[in-house]
Formats: C-alpha cells, structure tokens, sequence
C-alpha cells in the first residue's frame, strides 16, 4: 500500500529519517522498515572508505620508515657556500683588490650517461689536462650528481655545450677575480675553489665572522661591504716594482720592502718578491713563496744598533757625549768580535751609530746588562709574537737563558731572529716619539692609533734617535738612501746568514731601515735582500749598496703621493721637508 504524504510534510519525515525514526504526522505511523534499509549498506560504504585512507597512510608510513634508515645522498649538488658572496676588498682610495666574479661549473649526473669512454673523449677535446681515469670512475659511479671541472672560461662552457652530451650541465657560481694580481698578492691573499679565504686579508676577513654568514646562508652580496685596506695600491706598485727590480739586479734569493706610516701603525705597502698571481696560483705553495716580511726570521744585523743605542740612551747610563774604546776586539770565550771598518780608537756614540762598530754597541749593551738589554728588545717587540690582522705572523726565536755573549752579539745583531716588519714597527717607535703602535692592514685614524699605542722610551731618546739617523745618512753608511728634496735618515744592517750551523762569509741577509722626513718622521721604509751579489767585479754586496739604494727609489717615486712635499731651499737640497 502507497502512503501519499502532502509535500509539506516530507521535509520533518527526512529529519526524522536521519535521526532513525519516522512517524506520521499524527504520531500514528512508524517507519522502521526504511533505517534497516539503508543503515546496512552506509555501514558498509563507512567501512570500505576506512579502509581505502589506511592502506594510503600506512603506505606512506612505511615508505618514510624506509627512507629514514637509509644513507643520505651527498651527490645532489654543491653545499650553498660555494656560491656564498664574498666582500670587495678595496684599498684606502676605494681601487678594488679582490672581487667576485660569476663563473660556470661543470657537472654531470653519471645516472644519465649513456656512454662514459665517447663522453670523456668528447670533454677532453675541450679541457685536455682532465684526468681520463678519475672522470670515468666520476661518470660510472651512478651518482646523482659528480662535478667534473669547476670554474671555466666562458669559451670552455661555449664549447662543452657545442658538444652535446646528455647527462652534462653547469652551474653558476662565484669566483674571486684580483685585479692587481700578484702587486699585493701576500697581503690580499687567496680563497680555495669554495670561495673560502685561505691566506692574507682573505682568510682574515672569514676569520671575523664570514664565513659563519656564509654557512648560514646570510651572505648575501647586497648587504656586504667593501673591506677597506690600509694599504695605496699606487705605492703598493711601486714597492713590489722596486724589489722585483732589485732582486733580479743584485741577483738575490729574495727581496721585500714596507712602507709604514708612524703616527698610526698602518702599512701603506709591502711586497716579498718571489710571489705569486693570485688569478693563477699554481706555485703559491712553492717553497721560496714566502712573506718575508711577516712570516720570515732574520737576524737583522746592524739595523739592530738602532735598538741598542736607543737602550743605552733611554737607561740613562749613556748619552751622546759618553764615548767607548773600540780600539780593540772584544775576546769573550772562542769568540772575538771585530769592527768591520774599525777606527781602532775611542768612539763617541754618534761615531759608534755611523761607523756601525759592533766592538763599540757590544759595550754600550755592557753598560746596560743582559737582563735590561732582553727586557728593552721584549718592551720594545722585537721579541714578541707581532699583533696584526694579516694572518701569516711568525714568532720571533731569542736564547732561552741569556749570557754575556748573547747580549753582546745581540746588540749588533746576531742571536736573535725576528721579522722585518717588526723591525719597521719598532725603529718607528724609536722616531715618532717613542710610541709603540702595533701595525695594522687597515686604515686607521691617528687618534684610533694614539688609543692602543705604548710609550717605550722617552721624547729626549727619540729626539736623539731621529738625530743619528739624519746624521748617518749624511755621514755614514746610509748616504746611499738619500733623495734630493727629502730629508732621509736611516740605518744599515748586513748580517752573515747562519749555513749548517756556522756564519757564512758569502751570503748575507741585508736590510736597511729609512725614516722621512727627518724633520718630523711620517714614514718607515724597510728594503731587504736576501743573498745578494755584487753588482759589477770588484764591487762590494753590503746593504748600503743594494738595500740602501731600493729604499731610496722607493721614496724617490712615492714620496709624493704619500703626502710629503720636497723641499730644495736648504742649501745641499735634502735638509728641510713639508708636508702635507
């Protein structure tokens, strides 16, 4: 029988429905019937989706099981800090030193090499030194991801994508391009193939904190700013100019210079020939490619009298007038020491500083003692590891126990191993009245420098110390150094150079120390050679003749650009200076 309900009516009987009951209108008619007719099958269709979302879930489940105890795929590509930005470094006028450079890197995904032998006959048309047995082993390991060449030209990418092998590819990453090449190649330094600073101001600058905001990711080219050096790229010419030239010249092992400024410790140039290009440094681990400035040892000969007289004049126990007999060699154990242009008589200590008497320094350090003459050279850094940002830093060697013989032989220079750039930052103390300023690659105002510096001797030693040096440049044996216009005092030093175990009479290491203008010094100029031989037949190999003659062109052709104006209205040209 059909029950025809008014239409009306159909909507409340659905709801009843759905709640599992249906009456009619009256209360008099219950629906049963329909819930058992439909309840059975949602049951089901409720149970069969069920189903469906677990086997999807427990699939997925155990994938991820799986996944997690398998070895990661290191394959996938480069880590972000290959391409990571690097800083401009620029010079104190803003000319760039190092900067990076986009560039295309080659890889291949081995999965996808058909044929590994065609594939690499194909690459070596293009790169011809690529090792044929390490790329196959690379090609046939079925790695995801193998880089195969990094860094190319872009005529090398040009052409590999001329060749057409599937499976290959390029990324773009960074590359640091120095445009000065190898002019300050040792003190802007170097970064690996990762673009990660390995040595100079390179390795200095990750040091600071790069190289964390590379591995963070937050090195980003836009945000970082230039790295402003000490250093003026156009005496920085000069200097790497000069001591190339020099030591091709005198024909040394090695040569190198620095120009110091001594209100504020900065290095305005330094170069150490052999070097390197930094663009193509296949020798830079070669074993003669050294600083030497910074991280070489030397017994710096008689540019140590510098300190010794200074020494004796700051103890108080000597000044200019006091005088020494070096009429005769000092005999102390096997040992003599002689005077190598000795006078043979009683010396003042302005004679002792220009006639370089070692007889006559051995006695001025006597006057002092052993345990004050250690204490000055420690005070005055000579002895000391040297604070600076450059990396490349060696420590200097001194005797563990001083005796009597080490303080005389110390005091003209033998028996102690320091750096010529400490020994630039030390005679600097002894001209720009008496503050030591720990040197720095960066620039750095006088008040900056002023802030850290250390008083080590008096204002009067200084005064007398800027007054030796004029006078033996006048005098002495630094008269080679002198620059018409310029006021240029200075100090030798030729040191025998220590051959399996015994002072060599044929090579020595000579160095010369210039400070200008006398008047009131700006500057430090440090040359050394190392090895040196006679220009000409018959001619000698003294530092008067190869380093004293470097220093001068140094000044010669950077004086000006460092600030110092010549002065020829003194009557022999090269007595009064102004500057800038």
């Amino acid at each position: 029988m059909i029950v025809s309900l008014p239409s009306i009516a159909r909507v409340p009987l659905i709801a009843r429905l759905l709640n599992g009951r249906a009456t009619s209108e009256d209360g008099s008619i219950v629906v049963e019937g329909a819930r058992k007719a439909t309840g059975g099958k949602g049951r089901t269709r409720i149970v069969m989706t069920m189903a469906v979302f677990f086997g999807i879930y427990s699939t997925i489940t155990g994938r991820l099981v799986y996944l997690g105890f398998q070895n990661p795929d290191l394959s996938g590509g480069p880590q972000s800090r290959v391409t990571a930005s690097r800083p401009d470094i620029v010079d104190r006028n803003g000319e760039v030193l190092a900067t990076d450079i986009k560039t295309a890197s080659l890889f291949a995904e081995p999965r996808r090499i058909v044929d590994a032998d065609e594939a690499i006959e194909k690459l070596a048309t293009v790169l011809p030194e690529i090792d044929y047995e390490q790329t196959y082993h690379k090609l046939k390991s079925g790695a995801g991801f193998v880089w195969l060449q990094r860094q190319l030209t872009p005529k090398q990418q040009s052409d590999i994508m001329q060749l057409g092998i599937p499976g290959f590819g390029f990324r773009t990453e960074k590359r640091r391009f120095y445009p000065a090449g190898e002019t300050s190649s040792y003190i802007v330094g170097l970064t690996n193939i990762d673009n990660q600073g390995i040595s100079g101001m390179e390795k200095y600058i990750d040091e600071q904190g790069l190289s964390d905001l590379q591995a963070s990711g937050l090195a980003v080219a836009k945000d970082l700013k230039p790295v402003r050096l000490s250093i003026d790229l156009r005496v920085q010419h000069i200097v790497r100019d000069e001591v190339a030239a020099g030591m091709e010249k005198y024909r040394a092992i090695a040569a190198g210079a620095v120009v110091l400024n001594v209100k504020t410790g900065e290095v305005m140039a330094m170069a150490s020939v052999p070097d390197f290009d930094p663009n193509n440094p296949y020798n830079a681990q070669d074993k003669d490619r050294l600083n030497r400035m910074s991280a070489g040892l030397y017994e710096m000969g008689s540019t140590l009298k510098s300190f010794t007289t200074a020494m004796a004049l700051d103890s108080g126990k000597v000044t200019l007038e006091s005088r020494f007999d070096a009429s005769r060699p000092i005999r102390i154990g096997r040992q003599t020491i002689h005077d190598f242009h000795g006078k043979a008589r009683v010396l003042s200590v302005p004679e002792v500083f220009i006639y370089s008497s070692n007889i006559g320094s051995a006695k001025e350090a006597e006057a002092v003692g052993i345990e004050g003459h250690r204490e000055f050279l420690h005070r005055l850094g000579i002895l000391e590891k040297m604070q600076t940002e450059l990396p490349e830093v060696a420590r200097p060697t001194e005797p563990k126990i001083w005796k009597q013989v080490h303080s005389i032989t110390i005091a003209f220079g033998h028996g102690v191993s320091t750096t010529p750039l400490q020994t630039a930052v030390g005679c600097a103390a002894l001209v720009n009245g008496g503050y030591l300023i720990q040197p720095t690659f960066l620039r750095r105002a006088q008040e900056q420098a002023m802030s850290v510096a250390k008083k080590v001797v008096s204002d009067k030693t200084s005064e007398s110390m800027r007054y030796l040096y004029a006078l033996n440049a006048e005098k002495g044996s630094g008269r080679n150094a002198r620059v018409p216009g310029f006021r240029v005092g200075g100090k030798t030093g030729t040191a025998e150079k220590v051959v399996n175990g015994r002072y060599s009479k044929d090579k020595n290491f000579n160095a010369f120390v210039a400070a200008f203008p006398m008047d009131d010094p700006q500057y430090i100029v440090l040359t050394i050679a190392d090895e040196p031989k006679p220009e000409k037949p018959g001619m000698g190999a003294t530092a008067a003749s190869n380093a004293g003659a470097m220093a001068a062109n140094i000044i010669r052709r950077s004086a000006s650009m460092l600030g110092v104006k010549p002065d020829f209205s003194h009557e022999n040209g090269a007595t009064l200076v102004s500057y800038q």
